[in-house]
């Protein structure tokens, strides 16, 4: 079953209080306290924090992955309408079809004794193509993500192909069930700046052309500030700030947010002193202003 979404009433993604509770060793956790957010055609919403602040958590419970027997959830999740939350069945219906995850590591994510093609075809079968459709699919698919020569590609195992490439890889077979919302989860953070800047550009050209929705979760400012519509900086578990991207990084309302963009290093000036100062050298790298990200 796939779900028809209209373009302009109804969301791709409305969460509403969504609440995630863990059940621990030592007690029962709640990762997640009450969000909520939307994401409608063509919209990037970015999810924004430290190191367990609960983005990534947020994005797995969306996407329905977090383990019956470990996470209590209430709240609301809905995917075109339907509330995944209420019908436990509809999100096994749509992940990998309407709504597909961008992994974060390319090096863990495929299974290293299974070539790209096999892995990428597998994920097209499921989405409902035959044998034949998928072989061509595929090769269309790696065209898109701009991998060149893929048929040959297809041959290929993970390890016989680069980071960025395996990123290419994964956002393919996101794509192979012709999404409308892609779940990126930190999906450049494995790569080097250059690379990155490749990735979220091959993101960005998909969605102008597709019209596809991303949750991006990122820890990474810069990452945010290019990419996003709007931004959620998360603490604890719950949103201290949201607004449209350029107004949370460039006049933030919250401490937290402040000190989060002032703890992003700086490139000062290379300019030789002339005369050490008297703490030694002058430093090539300075805080960054609340005002900057870089």
């Amino acid at each position: 079953m796939v779900f028809p979404i209209p373009h302009d009433t109804v969301p791709i993604l409305e969460v509403t209080d969504l609440q995630v509770e863990l059940i621990t060793a030592t007690g029962v956790v709640r990762a997640v306290d009450g969000v909520s957010f939307v994401i409608r055609r063509g919209e990037t919403v970015t999810l924004i924090g430290e190191s367990g602040s609960g983005k990534s958590t947020t994005a797995m419970g969306v996407l329905q992955l977090l383990p019956d027997d470990l996470a209590v959830m209430s709240g609301s999740v809905k995917v075109g309408g339907v509330d995944l939350l209420t019908d436990r069945s509809a999100a096994g219906r749509i992940r990998g079809r309407m709504v597909s995850l961008i992994p974060q590591d390319p090096m863990t994510s495929l299974s290293p004794v299974h070539t790209v093609g096999a892995q990428l075809k597998g994920a097209i079968r499921l989405a409902g193509h035959s044998k034949a459709a998928a072989e061509r699919r595929a090769v269309e698919l790696l065209e898109a993500v701009r991998i060149p020569q893929p048929a040959e590609q297809l041959r290929k195992y993970p390890h016989q192909l680069s980071g960025g490439m395996l990123q290419r890889v994964l956002i393919a077979i996101a794509l192979a069930g012709h999404p409308v919302l892609l779940v990126a989860d930190e999906p450049t953070s494995a790569l080097d700046v250059t690379v990155q800047a490749g990735i979220l550009d091959l993101l960005m050209e998909l969605q102008e052309r597709t019209g596809i929705g991303i949750l991006m979760i990122t820890h990474d400012l810069g990452v945010a500030r290019l990419v996003s519509d709007r931004i959620h900086v998360m603490r604890g578990g719950r949103f201290v700030e949201s607004g449209e991207a350029e107004q949370v990084v460039d006049a933030p309302r919250e401490d937290y947010t402040r000190r989060l963009l002032a703890a992003v290093p700086q490139l000062g000036p290379m300019d030789t002193p002339t005369a050490p100062s008297p703490a030694g050298a002058t430093a090539v790298v300075h805080e960054a202003s609340p005002g900057g990200t870089r």
